[in-house]
């Protein structure tokens, strides 16, 4: 296992840790220290609890886990985000042969609180990326494994705090272009800054939100619209946008992400993240359930008209529905008839 630690702007340690197990199913394991930084006290504390979990076996290969955990350090209740892995080499070979019995690891990251769940898909990938590179037998503990530990909060949490701070008041177009699917293509950054905005877009967007179907048809649809790829210069100080869509909806966001910026806490921007998309979501299904209406009642079709002139981002909404109801003629014709309204 092992621990590292990187000061965030969350105000948690940042600590990351873990350690090596042996079946962990049964009682019969030993947990043994690969690298920390916390103090030997609460090393052994997390230890403690950690074996615990494994005895009851709590802990799923590959799928990271998050509690609280009272540890003999200044913040006393902290977060804790821990995952039992298995070197992806290994696991390939004990699925072949199953009496192998390979070492399994467990990291540990520590946070300033429990709000580490918010990060938990972030840090199941920072994790995988880790399988992958970690070769013990090649003696990179020192000079892989342990500074890929370290920068866990800057690699996994920081990066929607970096670009909010980076567009400041042009974020409302990186939101319009995430909930729309709209290509984007970004120039002259840096490689942090270009994952920053990747992760930002990915994060921002309703993939896995809304039907499967229907993110495929809109990602055809607005790649087919070349001309609205959206392009990010990030040759200055600030970044440049050309091609860059907005509406109401995600300058009012963008608003609460400007304002947030005083606390400088990355849970908080990702926690505003969350509450954006549940937003959308509920907005396309309101829109929805007026279509439904629409399709017998004439005000019903007034209501959606007012709904999508009033909610502030009528023109994503529209392009949702248009492509989920393609199939559908009743609410094809409804469709049809309020991207006419709106148009006038």
């Amino acid at each position: 296992g092992s621990r590292s630690a990187q000061q965030g702007a969350a105000g948690g340690d940042g600590s990351a840790g873990g350690a090596v197990a042996h079946t962990p199913s049964t009682e019969d394991f030993s947990l043994s220290l690969l690298d920390t930084n916390l103090p030997a006290e609460a090393e052994t504390e997390l230890r403690s609890f950690i074996a615990k979990r494994l005895t009851k076996g709590a802990l799923f290969e590959g799928m990271g886990n998050v509690a609280s955990v009272e540890l003999s350090i200044p913040e006393g209740k902290v977060g804790c985000y821990y995952c039992r892995f298995q070197q992806e080499s290994l696991l390939e070979m004990a699925t072949l042969e199953s009496d192998i019995n390979a070492p399994e690891y467990v990291v540990c990251f520590l946070g300033g609180s429990e709000k580490e769940d918010t990060f938990r898909l972030e840090l199941d990938k920072y994790i995988q990326n880790l399988k992958i590179n970690l070769d013990l037998e090649q003696k990179n503990l020192e000079t892989c494994v342990s500074p890929y530990l370290r920068s866990w909060f800057e690699d996994a949490i920081c990066p929607i705090q970096r670009v909010v701070q980076l567009f400041q008041d042009k974020l409302a177009s990186l939101l319009h272009a995430a909930l729309s699917y709209t290509p984007v293509e970004v120039k002259n950054a840096d490689e942090r800054t270009e994952k920053d905005i990747s992760r930002f877009l990915a994060a921002a967007s309703l993939q896995g939100l809304v039907q499967e179907g229907t993110m495929t048809s809109l990602c055809i649809a607005m790649t087919e619209e070349q001309h609205k790829s959206m392009v990010i210069d990030c040759s200055g100080p600030q970044p440049q946008l050309h091609n860059a869509g907005s509406n109401r909806f995600c300058e009012d966001w963008m608003q609460a992400f400007v304002n947030g910026t005083e606390g400088g806490n990355p849970f908080l921007f990702r926690q505003i993240l969350e509450n954006f998309k549940l937003k959308a979501i509920q907005d396309i299904n309101n829109l929805k359930r007026f279509i439904r209406q629409a399709e017998m009642n004439h005000y019903a079709l007034f209501k959606c008209y007012l709904f999508l002139k009033n909610c502030g981002s009528g023109d994503i909404l529209l392009k949702i529905v248009k492509v989920e109801h393609a199939e559908m003629p009743e609410a094809k014709n409804v469709v049809t008839v309020l991207e006419e309204f709106m148009r006038e």
